[in-house]
Parts: structure tokens; sequence; C-alpha cells
């Protein structure tokens, strides 16, 4: 189990790079997924599955969603059929497949039994998770979601301009 973790943490350093490294704004985000799903196998193999499931559904779902629309929006320099031509070939997905395909074997291994004493791991609960967001972490919570938002009128604003439109 150690050494899937540690596996699943170098799968999200590496996606992480693979991120930052990326030129086609598309590609850095098929990246991303797999480095939040990589990240969601390290805080299952940790106990954490209840994060976990929020990493996915959040971040992994939501958020990669909003970052598709805003790159939709901003409609950077190629034309549409251009870009979806890109985007379709297989060297667009080849490395988010590849990373993806050993971060779901990875939670497939996870689901089978321990052979070995179950760790002494508490663990987290939704209870517990909405005590700390809706408690005392209840001001971080609306920070971030203003900021979200601020980034999101932003991308529009720029995108609106970029096209000419005042």
């Amino acid at each position: 189990m150690h050494a899937l973790a540690l596996l699943a943490a170098s799968m999200t350093v590496m996606g992480a790079i693979m991120v930052i490294t990326r030129r086609v704004a598309v590609h850095a985000v098929l990246y991303l997924v797999v480095t939040l799903l990589a990240l969601a196998a390290v805080l299952v193999m940790q106990g954490a599955s209840v994060a976990a499931m929020l990493e996915i559904i959040i971040y992994a779902g939501a958020i990669m969603v909003l970052f598709v629309f805003v790159i939709m929006m901003l409609n950077l320099g190629q034309t549409d059929s251009t870009r979806e031509k890109e985007w379709l070939r297989p060297r667009a997905w080849l490395g988010p497949g590849i990373l993806a395909t050993i971060v779901c074997a990875e939670l497939l291994y996870c689901r089978r039994p321990l052979s070995g004493p179950a760790p002494a791991l508490a663990p987290i609960t939704a209870h517990d998770v909405g005590l700390s967001l809706f408690g005392r972490y209840v001001l971080l919570v609306e920070l971030v979601s203003f900021l979200l938002l601020a980034g999101l009128v932003s991308a529009f604003y720029i995108g609106r301009n970029r096209m000419g439109r005042h």
C-alpha cells in the first residue's frame, strides 16, 4: 500500500508539472483532471474517502467544467474547427490517458481488502466536513466562492474585449 501511495503522489506531481508546462489550455485542463484524480487516490489510501469524493465531485467535476466554459468563452485565436481537430488528435489525449489509466488501476487495486491488519485511522465523515466548512472555515469558503466568481467575470470581460465588443 505504501508503494501505491508513492505512485499516486508521483502521478499527482507529474500531472501538476504537465499542467504548468502545457501551451494549449485544454491540454492543461486534461492534466489537471488527472492530477485531481491522483490526489483523490492519495486521499482514499489515507482513509479520507469523504474528502476524496468531494475532491472528485467538486474539483474534478464542477470546477473543471467551469474551466472548460471559460476557455470556450475566451476563444483564443484559432478557428473553432481547427481547435476541435487538434483536440481530437490521439497525441492530445495520450499523456492524460496514460496517467488516468495508472490512477484508475491504483484505485481498483485499493478496492481489494488489505491482507494485513487494518490501519488505525478514523474515517472522515460528511458531518465532520460540514462542520469544518460551515463552522470555523465558513469565511474562507465564502472568500473562495467570491474569488471563483471574480475569475469568471474577468474571463468574460477579457473574452468580450478580445472579440472587439465593448
